[in-house]
This record gives C-alpha cells, structure tokens and sequence, in this order.
C-alpha cells in the first residue's frame, strides 16, 4: 500500500510540473520517473544518477528527472503498464520480457549460453535486426528503447550446496516473472519461482524459495548473501537490459528533449559498462568476505544441461526458424 501511495503522489507531482511547464513561453518543463528493482549503490543506480544529471544539465531546466530505486514504484511489470498507458515513467527490462509483450523473437537475448561476450551484444544493438525488433515493440507495445546497458553476468546463490545441475533439482530458484527465465531454469532442474526482486529477501529467510540468480553486484547489495551462503558462477546468462518509456509520452516531448533523453542515457551507459567489471570483481571479494562459499563448477556441463532449453516445444514455436541461425551470424 505504501508503494501505491507514493508512486500515485509521485505521478501527481510528474502531471504537475508537465501542466505548469505548458503556460511557459519557452519549451514545456517536464519530470521523468525512473524506477528500478536495484539498491542504491549498484552499477545501475549510480548510472541512473549520471543520467539524471546529464538530462537536467543539458535540458537547460525544462527537464526534471527523478529517481526511485529499490522497487519504490512497484514491480518491473507494473511500471511498465503505467507507462503503456501514458505515463512519464522509465524502468529496465529486456527482451524476455519483450517476449512476454508480444515481439517474440526478442526473448533470444536471454537464451541461455547463447553469448558468450559483450562483443557478441555490441554487434547485436548495431544490427538491423536490433532496429526492426525496437520498431516492433514500438507499433506492437507502444513501448520505445531509449538507450541499452550491460546489466550483468547473472550467476546462481542457493541456500545449500550445489556442485552439478543434478542438485538443483527440485530447488525453488527466483527468476523474473518472464518465460524465458523460467524455461531456462527449468532446463537445468530447478523449480522456476517468479517473484519480484524486492520479495525474495523474506522469501530466503522463510524458506518459499532456495535461491535465486542474478549478477554479483545486484546479490551483494539486496544483502541476500546474509540468507544465502553458496554461489555458483555459472553465468548462464549475459544480461543486456533495456530503459523503456511509453511511445505516448516519449512522443510529448520535443525533438530536442528526446534526443537528451537518448544521448544522455546512452553516455551513462557507457558509464555503467566502465564500472560494471570493476564492481563485479569488489562485490565477488565482498560476498567471500561475508561468509559465501564459491563452488567451482564445471561449466560445459551446465550449458549441456540447458540444451533442452532450445528443444522445448514451445520456445520453438514463439520463435522464427531461422532465428537462432540469425543470432549466430550477427555475432560471428
């Protein structure tokens, strides 16, 4: 309840600072909210600040932007309908959830072991691939990409050991509430549970779930290593994530104020890909120090073990044939 009353008051403050900036005799005066699941201090985050004061700077004033970390304007899902339906709010998300939204080829990125590098994304983004999927989840969704980020390797911290994919069978292991995630979890024996992020602490300490998986900096600060002691770096997926605004808002703004939007998110990506390797080395140092133990494992076997994964019925059938062939050529 609490969340609801302030993401309300906070969509009020947002519609009247927009209504005041209309009787101004220069460019209309606008605040953006972005909303996210990360902690303040996380990569993500201290972009996040980089590009508030990048579009406030170089909007000259008609441009306010405020930042809600921590899940305080609700689940990834939520934020997205609000802004589907207009209002002037940015969050994360990524092409399993794309998926999900209806442009199915999108939940490609998040197949798992299918990149290997950040390179491998690099090429993707500058594909006309890339550009046809966005213009899909524009017309299709009413949802525009402003700018994507390196989010992560996410790796896999469970409540007791595991060595093998055998030993996650049967483990109740959150994932994002997509079906890209839960197939791919499924693949290698666990038990899917979606959740969002800002439950899973309790969800530890109460036993509904066993783990979860999620890059180093985001476990360390959601403190789950306090719940959680044994990590597995199976980095079975490399997390290209995306910042989305609604088409109809996006589409209010002048030319100008959505090409400082675009330019500025993009520099505070460049920004978080910089520290990004820097603070997933701190965070793995920070989660040994805390008592978490590191299990080697043998990661050829985990990525057999997720070969189900393109076998599965229906991933086949949301996806193009060719699909897979295509990914394969881009990043050659």
């Amino acid at each position: 309840m609490k969340k609801i009353v302030m993401f309300a008051a906070a969509l009020v403050a947002a519609a009247t600072v927009f209504a005041g900036g209309a009787k101004d005799a220069g460019a209309k005066k606008v605040e953006i909210l972005i909303g996210y699941e990360n902690n303040p201090g996380e990569p993500i985050d201290l972009a996040c600040q980089k590009w508030k004061e990048l579009v406030e700077k170089n909007s000259n004033g008609t441009m306010k932007v405020t930042l809600y970390p921590s899940s305080q304007l609700g689940s990834k899902d939520n934020i997205i309908d609000q802004a589907v339906n207009g209002d002037a709010v940015i969050t994360l998300a990524n092409g399993a959830f794309f998926q999900d939204r209806g442009v199915k080829d999108f939940g490609v990125v998040f197949a798992p072991y299918l990149f290997q590098k950040w390179e491998d994304f690099d090429k993707l983004l500058a594909s006309d691939w890339w550009k046809q999927k966005s213009k899909e989840l524009e017309t299709q969704c009413n949802l525009k990409i402003l700018t994507a980020w390196h989010y992560g390797a996410r790796h896999t911290i469970t409540k007791t050991p595991v060595s093998h994919p055998a030993d996650l069978k049967g483990k109740k292991i959150r994932v994002p509430n997509n079906v890209m995630q839960v197939k791919g979890t499924s693949a290698i024996g666990a038990t899917p549970t979606p959740m969002a992020l800002g439950e899973v602490y309790t969800a530890l300490q109460q036993g509904v779930i066993d783990g979860l998986e999620n890059p180093l900096p985001v476990i360390l600060n959601g403190a789950f290593q306090e719940v959680a002691k044994y990590l597995i770096l199976d980095g079975h997926i490399l997390d290209e994530t995306c910042w989305v605004m609604g088409t109809k808002f996006f589409n209010t703004l002048s030319p100008e104020q959505q090409k400082i939007l675009i330019d500025a998110g993009n520099e505070a990506g460049a920004f978080n890909n910089q520290i990004l390797e820097r603070t997933t080395t701190e965070a793995l140092e920070a989660l040994k120090k805390a008592g978490v133990i590191v299990t080697e494992i043998d990661k050829a076997e985990f990525e057999k073990a997720s070969e189900s994964f393109y076998n599965d019925p229906e991933i086949k059938k949301m996806w193009s044939p060719d699909l897979l062939e295509t990914m394969h050529k881009i990043v050659k």
